[in-house]
């Protein structure tokens, strides 16, 4: 069993940048699939990024050009780089782990293990 833990989220101005962490333990980490997802209040959880074992990175439409997904196998480590922060990024964010021979279509449905979770909060 593999447990996630979210941490860099804050408060930011529109226009901003932060960056989270999702640090991994307890199974072989560098052959997991992690995605990012958010959920605003209201609205249902999205895919945000994704990256699989091999480091092939999948973004939904609206964080293209504005958010990087990485990951060092060595820190057991996946990142998500956010520049260019809008007020409609504000959510909780999560890290999961991409259920094995799922697809990246972004349903949260295909991962499990999620961690609690990490506000990230952009002012206007």
């Amino acid at each position: 069993q593999v447990q996630l833990v979210e941490s860099g989220g804050g408060l930011v101005q529109a226009g901003g940048s932060l960056r989270l962490s999702c640090a991994a333990s307890g199974r072989t980490f560098s052959r997991l699939a992690i995605g990012w997802f958010r959920q605003a209040p209201g609205k249902e959880r999205e895919f945000v990024a994704g990256i699989s074992w091999s480091g092939g990175t999948y973004y939904a439409d609206s964080v293209k050009g504005r958010f990087t997904i990485s990951r060092d196998n060595a820190k057991n480590t996946v990142y998500l780089q956010m520049n260019s922060l809008k007020p409609e990024d504000t959510a909780v964010y999560y890290c999961a782990v991409r259920r094995k021979g799922s697809s990246w279509s972004g349903k949260s449905a295909e991962f499990d293990s999620w961690g609690p979770g990490t506000q990230v909060t952009v002012s206007s």
